[in-house]
């Protein structure tokens, strides 16, 4: 029988947050700067946080806006999605993924995932190829890498264009390349929870002169670039709009917290990487617990630390496992509930229950664990204990 007990492993009093941002007096010093400077929305710091992204992964343009959804969006604008194009997204991702294909009233193509990476499968992404199709979104769930030479031999075959949904991505890599410049677009995502932040904001790179030139008129009005300075010594309050653009721009004040948070990028991934080496170490000799997949041809970034339960191994499921953690005061969240469940996507495309099995039966196995830069190794110690207390009580 289940214990009624007090759990043996608790921190009810003082609980772990989930994934709270590592923000130090450097950051702080770098937004007060722009504070006091005079010109906090988007300027000289965002064009050195731009430069800088750009030359550090190794791309010819990096576009900061407002948000990874922002990108996305630019992304799909620049590459002239039409109503009638279809855009394939795995169903297991966030619902941004798909709901900027809704913008342009395109069609979101929902397949299923690899059970190993829980990223898109190809051979479900070539099953869905239609000559409606435009674009793949890939998406690298929890910060490892979908596979991307399957991914873009099929566009290529097929002419497509091969979008990296990057949100969680940055700073991994795949085969020694960093995500976000293995697509022909890509968007990363500096929101609060993210391995680098700037509260809220986002970045469009790419190497193509003429989707950068379309997406930065685009992020800010459709004005032309000529009006960016207008405000500047040299600038004109004369300006023309070519499109009805957006208002996606970054300001300097996100920006300089970006550029501060870039400076130590490599070492919160370091130390990321030592939390989930920590954990699976822990977890993999236990018949109960799947460690997330970490393929030697993948740098993970961490983003997400995924664990999936063996539930054949347990009497109890996935939802009673995160109220048994969050009852020991240890945050966890689940990533994420697969698109074609929700109300939206149901009434609009007729998804079904059975449809996509895989991401289905992964969904109801998985919890995202905390894993962060300023985690101390007794925080980590204190997840591994209580994981390790729950599946002592309730092994099957």
């Amino acid at each position: 029988m289940t214990t009624t007990s007090r759990p043996a492993v608790s921190r009810a009093d003082n609980p772990l947050a989930f994934a709270p941002p590592e923000i130090d007096e450097e950051d702080v010093e770098a937004v007060v700067e722009v504070l006091r400077s005079g010109w906090i929305t988007t300027g000289p710091r965002t064009q050195e946080f731009e430069r800088r992204m750009a030359e550090r992964v190794g791309v010819r343009h990096a576009l900061a806006v407002n948000s990874a959804t922002a990108a996305l969006h630019l992304a799909l604008d620049a590459i002239g999605l039409r109503p009638e194009d279809e855009v394939i997204v795995p169903t297991l991702t966030f619902t941004a993924s798909a709901e900027v294909v809704r913008y342009f009233d395109a069609t979101p193509v929902l397949v299923d995932v690899d059970p190993v990476t829980l990223c898109l499968d190809p051979e479900a992404v070539a099953a869905a190829i239609t000559p409606r199709t435009r674009a793949i979104m890939a998406v690298h769930l929890g910060g490892h890498a979908a596979p991307m030479d399957e991914l873009r031999e099929l566009a290529g075959r097929h002419g497509l264009v091969v979008i990296e949904d990057a949100a969680h991505g940055f700073p991994g890599a795949y085969r020694g390349r960093p995500i976000g410049t293995l697509g022909d677009l890509a968007a990363y995502s500096f929101y609060a929870t993210k391995t680098i932040t700037t509260a809220e904001g986002g970045m469009l790179l790419t190497d193509n002169d003429a989707y950068e030139d379309r997406a930065r008129v685009m992020c800010l009005h459709g004005m032309s670039r000529d009006s960016w300075n207008r405000y500047g010594a040299s600038g004109s309050w004369r300006y023309d709009v070519v499109a009805p653009g957006f208002k996606y721009n970054m300001t300097d004040m996100a920006a300089a917290l970006g550029l501060s948070q870039l400076a130590k990028a490599e070492r919160m991934l370091s130390r990321r990487m030592e939390v989930a080496r920590r954990y699976s170490a822990a977890f993999k000799s236990r018949p109960e617990l799947q460690p997330p997949a970490d393929l030697p041809h993948v740098q993970h970034s961490w983003h997400l630390y995924i664990l999936r339960l063996h539930p054949e191994n347990l009497r109890i499921g996935r939802d009673r496992f995160v109220e048994e953690l969050q009852t020991r005061g240890i945050g966890t969240s689940v990533h994420f509930i697969p698109l074609h469940t929700f109300t939206y996507y149901r009434q609009r495309y007729g998804f079904q229950d059975g449809m996509f099995p895989v991401a289905m039966a992964q969904f109801e196995r998985m919890l995202s664990l905390p894993i962060y830069s300023k985690m101390s190794d007794a925080d980590v110690d204190d997840v591994i204990d209580a994981v390790g207390d729950i599946v002592e009580r309730h092994r099957a």
